[in-house]
C-alpha cells in the first residue's frame, strides 16, 4: 500500500459554539454533515470539546460503540446507567463500551465532588469512538492512570484490542484492529509513528513536524494510509499527539 498522507488543518474543522460548549469535529458529527468525510479507518468521531465551569452534556444515550476520552486540562465528571461515575482528568484514561445502549452524563462541575470551588475552569478533551468487532455487546467502563507511564516520554498506549497489547498496561476496547498511543513530547524530541495500513495524527498541544507533511500546529490532524513509521518531532515548547493505529477500516453502503 503506498503511503499517502492526508492533511486536515485546524481551521478546516467543523465546529460547534454554544454558550458552554466550544466543540470542533475532525468528521462529520452532530448537524455537520459532508459525505465525504465521515471516518477514517474505524474512527468514527474525533472530537475537540471545551466546556464552560458549571455545564456539560446532560444524560444522553449512546449504542454500539467504543468511546474514549482524554482530558487535556480540568476535569470532567463522568456518570453512567451502569453505574460508573468519577472525575477524568488529565493522563488518565477511560473508555466506555456503549453495546447494547447506555446513558451518561459529562459535566464540568468536579468541584461539587473534591469540596475545592476555587479549581472552576473550563475543562478541555478529546472524545473519540471507533467502532466496535460486534454489536450488542454488553455495556460496560474502564479508566487506567496512565501519568508515570507518559512522564517517561515516548508513545504510551492508551487503549487497544490489539492481540499484541494483551500484557499492555492501557485499557481495553472492543476492536482487535485498533490501538490509541499518546505522547507527551520533549523539546524536539523525534518520535515514529505506527507502521499500519490507517494511522490518525491529532496534534493535541504544540506543535510537531511530521515527515512528508511539514508543520502541524494544535488542532491538526494527518490521515495516513500506509504508514510506515514516519517521523514525528516536536516544537520548541514540546507537545501532546494522540495516534490511532488501525489494521481495518469500516465501509458503509
Amino acid at each position: 500500500m503506498a503511503t499517502q498522507l492526508d492533511v486536515r488543518r485546524a481551521g478546516q474543522r467543523f465546529h460547534t459554539r454554544a454558550g458552554w460548549l466550544d466543540s470542533h469535529h475532525c468528521f462529520s458529527f452532530s448537524h455537520h454533515y459532508d459525505p465525504k468525510n465521515t471516518h477514517f479507518g474505524l474512527l468514527l468521531v474525533s472530537n475537540d470539546d471545551v466546556v464552560a465551569p458549571g455545564t456539560g452534556f446532560d444524560t444522553h444515550p449512546h449504542r454500539d460503540m467504543e468511546i474514549v476520552t482524554w482530558v487535556l486540562d480540568g476535569g470532567l465528571v463522568h456518570q453512567d446507567s451502569e453505574g460508573h461515575n468519577g472525575v477524568i482528568y488529565p493522563g488518565l484514561a477511560q473508555r466506555m463500551s456503549a453495546g447494547t445502549g447506555i446513558l451518561h452524563s459529562e459535566k464540568n462541575d468536579s468541584w461539587k465532588l473534591t469540596g475545592a470551588p476555587e479549581h472552576k475552569e473550563p475543562v478541555h478533551f478529546v472524545q473519540m469512538w471507533v467502532f466496535p468487532d460486534e454489536q450488542g455487546i454488553k455495556p460496560g467502563y474502564e479508566q487506567l492512570d496512565i501519568n508515570e507511564e507518559l512522564a517517561r516520554g515516548g508513545w504510551v498506549t492508551v487503549a487497544s484490542g490489539m492481540d499484541r497489547d494483551r500484557d499492555e498496561r492501557a485499557i481495553s476496547i472492543a476492536q482487535k484492529h485498533a490501538a490509541l498511543q499518546a505522547a507527551r513530547m520533549s523539546p524536539q524530541q523525534t518520535l515514529a509513528l505506527p507502521t499500519a495500513p490507517f494511522a490518525h495524527l491529532y496534534v493535541a498541544k504544540g506543535e510537531v513536524a511530521l515527515e512528508g507533511a511539514g508543520l502541524l500546529a494544535k488542532g491538526d490532524a494527518v490521515r495516513v494510509t500506509g504508514a510506515e513509521g514516519q517521523r514525528v518531532t516536536a516544537g520548541a515548547e514540546g507537545a501532546e499527539v494522540l495516534v490511532w493505529e488501525m489494521d481495518a477500516a469500516v465501509t458503509f453502503g
